[in-house]
């Protein structure tokens, strides 16, 4: 459904460490990075038109949203804790620990804030 995603944080070192965490336990990689912007996942093309990414760029604060938030897809629930665990190390705070979730039966998931408040999670739908 999506081809690309753009997000702006504010502390612009203390997004890289977070994003650097989360996005290597989900073995994402970061492909891109300027004084302005950071890139993870790869951008789509003729070839390959199902990939995603997503860019982060240097801006202001972002306004409260609480329904607002990015869902990365984890292959696994091993992949879901590590990417709660990489992102608290790396200076993001809890908002839902891993656990099965009441979307559907198999619905395993984990929720943060980044360092700037954005909303992230990461969701396996994997029965095991």
């Amino acid at each position: 459904m999506l081809d690309h995603v753009s997000i702006t944080v504010s502390d612009f070192a203390a997004a890289e460490r977070f994003y650097d965490a989360i996005m290597a336990a989900l073995d994402v990689v970061k492909v891109g990075r300027s004084d302005r912007w950071l890139g993870y996942g790869e951008r789509a093309d003729a070839e390959f038109p199902d990939r995603v990414y997503i860019a982060i760029y240097r801006g202001a604060k972002p306004d409260e949203a609480s329904s607002r938030h990015w869902c990365f897809k984890a292959k696994t629930r091993s992949e879901v804790d590590a990417f709660w665990r990489a992102g608290i190390a790396a200076g993001g705070t809890d908002d839902g620990p891993p656990g099965l979730r009441h979307y559907h039966a198999a619905y395993y998931a984990a929720f943060l804030r980044d360092p700037d408040g954005n909303k992230v999670e990461a969701a396996c739908h994997r029965a095991v």
